[in-house]
């Protein structure tokens, strides 16, 4: 497809200018006047529609493809939350309008949407307070770990580790970086579990808290999770809940009642709003009782006279962590999602996510390695070492898929599994797409060994090959050399 650019026709219109009916504005001065005209392309109305038109059906996305990206939920956003999200009620409002007074009764309702929510996700999660503010999964991370600091720090506790096992998200490690502890990492045993013996020669009254994925990264739920968080607790350490995987326990079990102290969620994955291409993102963050003084500010509260107002008086607080009240939108759809479901709603989705994981794993088994060969929770592990032995590598399978249609899963994570390949097929996708999505993943298996050489060279039906990723990344090349010559 050739770039507008070079569709570019001199002299070439897609409207004319009427003449203006008012008189013309002074001459400006020769030094705010262009030297050059714009290097902007001449095409015509048509070739302009005909081009965009022609881009957006080169976007890969949820809407019109499976997207069975493992660990990143890609699963469909209805669009009802999109209409709601849109109404004058809440894309009219400005975060400084009045609380109470003046234009408060428009403030109102935007502050019912999120103090509603932070009840619900409290009823979901088990736990007794939120924050809406944090504006991603990774910032509510962050957010997480400033809250454990500032109650140990309360407490006069000086700490200075948190354990992080070896398949949690590669982020739990990098919060705990940048919010000043160091990170002590726990092997995975032969059984796909957290090294137990490993843990408890770790914990010490040094550890400020222990974050976990649960389930983890390979798709299981430690048994041993309530063990685990007493363990932490016995020598003064909290809980983190990464609830990048809560998709697959909704409903089923509340991360408070498991032991958790605190949690994010990842509202753009978990409740259906839109996610990918960098956003927009929630991150919201929730505590235990012993946490909630040093929630961020400011805190949305009830009044005696049932209004809703901002309180910024909390002196054990972090301060602030985001502008205003988070990502208002992403929260907003979700909310709508969750009242929709409702329950039984939410309790059905992670069934399902979790009952396509499994039906994808046992179709799977023998065709591909499958390293922990259990039943999993909404996501699981593959692994291409058996392709391998023909010079097929996991990138190779994922190159193909292209070429068939599909987006690649996620591969090379958890990099604790060799040639990892991580599907993750949610809950919106019928039986029939599994079906097709299986028997292409079994097509590349067996062509991986009557005719390997198919996949490697894979995709030869996108506008953009196989790129020299090495040279991709020394030598970048990111600018577009406008062609167009100014007259």
């Amino acid at each position: 497809m050739r770039l507008i650019f070079e569709k570019n026709v001199e002299g070439r219109r897609g409207f004319k200018m009427q003449s203006p009916d008012v008189p013309p504005a002074k001459k400006l001065d020769a030094k705010y006047l262009r030297k050059d005209p714009p290097n902007i392309p001449n095409i015509s109305e048509l070739d302009v529609v005909r081009h965009y038109t022609n881009l957006s059906r080169l976007n890969y996305s949820v809407d019109t493809n499976f997207y069975p990206l493992g660990s990143c939920t890609m699963k469909y956003n209805p669009k009802f939350t999109e209409t709601l999200a849109n109404l004058d009620g809440f894309t009219a409002v400005h975060p400084l309008l009045p609380q109470l007074s003046g234009g408060g009764a428009l403030a109102q309702g935007a502050l019912e949407v999120l103090y509603n929510t932070k009840k619900i996700l409290c009823e979901i999660t088990g736990m007794a307070g939120f924050t809406s503010q944090p504006l991603a999964g990774a910032h509510g991370e962050l957010t997480g770990v400033m809250l454990i600091a500032a109650y140990h720090k309360h407490n006069g506790s000086r700490r200075k580790y948190i354990i992080v096992p070896d398949s949690s998200h590669g982020t739990n490690p990098a919060s705990a970086a940048i919010a000043g502890y160091q990170v002590i990492v726990i092997p995975t045993d032969k059984d796909g579990y957290m090294d137990m013996a490993e843990f408890k020669n770790s914990l010490s009254d040094e550890v400020a808290a222990v974050m976990l994925t649960c389930p983890d990264t390979l798709g299981i739920f430690n048994p041993r999770i309530k063990e685990i968080a007493d363990l932490a607790h016995g020598v003064g350490a909290l809980m983190y809940y990464d609830g990048a995987n809560l998709n697959a326990i909704l409903g089923k079990c509340r991360p408070g009642d498991l032991g958790f102290d605190v949690i994010h969620i990842n509202l753009h994955k978990t409740f259906a709003t839109p996610h990918g291409g960098g956003g927009p993102g929630s991150g919201p963050v929730g505590v235990c009782e012993k946490l909630t003084d040093f929630l961020p500010i400011p805190r949305i509260v009830k009044r005696p006279d049932g209004t809703l107002a901002l309180d910024y008086h909390r002196f054990k607080s972090i301060g602030y962590i985001a502008p205003f009240y988070g990502n208002f939108g992403v929260i907003l759809k979700a909310y709508a999602y969750i009242l929709l479901l409702g329950k039984k709603g939410l309790i059905e989705a992670s069934e399902n996510a979790v009952l396509g994981a499994n039906y994808c794993r046992t179709k799977l088994r023998g065709y591909y390695d499958i390293p922990f060969d259990r039943i999993c929770m909404h996501e699981c592990v593959l692994s291409a070492s058996k392709q391998i032995k023909n010079g097929v590598h996991a990138l190779d399978i994922a190159k193909y898929l292209i070429d068939k249609g599909y987006h690649p899963p996620t591969i090379y994570f958890p990099l604790i599994v060799k040639e990892s390949i991580m599907i993750e097929p949610t809950e919106t996708e019928s039986k029939e797409t599994l079906d097709r999505f299986i028997d292409t993943m079994i097509e590349i298996a067996r062509l991986a060994e009557s005719d390997p050489d198919v996949i490697k060279n894979a995709p030869i039906t996108r506008p953009v090959k196989r790129l020299d990723e090495t040279k991709a990344a020394r030598e970048p090349d990111l600018r577009w050399k406008n062609s167009i010559k100014s007259k």
